[in-house]
This record gives C-alpha cells, sequence and structure tokens, in this order.
C-alpha cells in the first residue's frame, strides 16, 4: 500500500474508529437499562458497522462502480440514524436530569 495524504488520513481516521469502537463497548458496563439501555445497543451496533466501512475504505478502488454506490448510501443512512439515535438518546438524558 502507497502512503499518499490519503493513506494517512484513512489510518487516522481507522484508528479514530477503532478507539470509538472501544469506547462505546467500554461504556456498556456503566449504562444502565431501559430506554438507554436499549438505545446503546443500536450504537454500538451502528459504530461497528461504521468502523468496519473505515476498515474496508482502503480497498474501495477494487469494487464495482454500482456495489461502491450502495455500499455509500447504507453508511448514509446509518449516519442519518446514528445521529437520529444520538440526539434522541440526548434528549431523554436531558429529560431525566431535569425532572
Amino acid at each position: 500500500m502507497e502512503f499518499d495524504p490519503v493513506t494517512i488520513v484513512i489510518t487516522i481516521a481507522i484508528a479514530a474508529m477503532l478507539y470509538c469502537m472501544w469506547m462505546v463497548v467500554s461504556l456498556k458496563s456503566q449504562i444502565p437499562g431501559g430506554v438507554v439501555g436499549r438505545k446503546w445497543n443500536i450504537v454500538i451496533l451502528l459504530v461497528a458497522m461504521f468502523t468496519a466501512g473505515y476498515m474496508a475504505l482502503p480497498f474501495f478502488n477494487r469494487i464495482p462502480d454500482e456495489i461502491l454506490r450502495m455500499i455509500v448510501s447504507f453508511v448514509f443512512l446509518g449516519g442519518a440514524i446514528y445521529v437520529l439515535i444520538t440526539v434522541r438518546l440526548i434528549y431523554a438524558i436531558i429529560q431525566e436530569l431535569t425532572e
């Protein structure tokens, strides 16, 4: 693999996602059940999906265009779901803290 600026950025992104994966999994034991616990399981699943996507990024030039577009569309959908769940989770936490 050639080390150009893109490869360096991809490597940093993969390292960041692996760190995020470690964080969400290690925080699981500290999260209570209920709404927050259920949402956290989905967050773990989405972070795992993104981590796998980031790790596949160096191989994207070998994937046919149609499949690549489908993968990117699923990543965008996953990103939208991740943001929705994160915002709703923060909203639920704020509601609990203000009651």
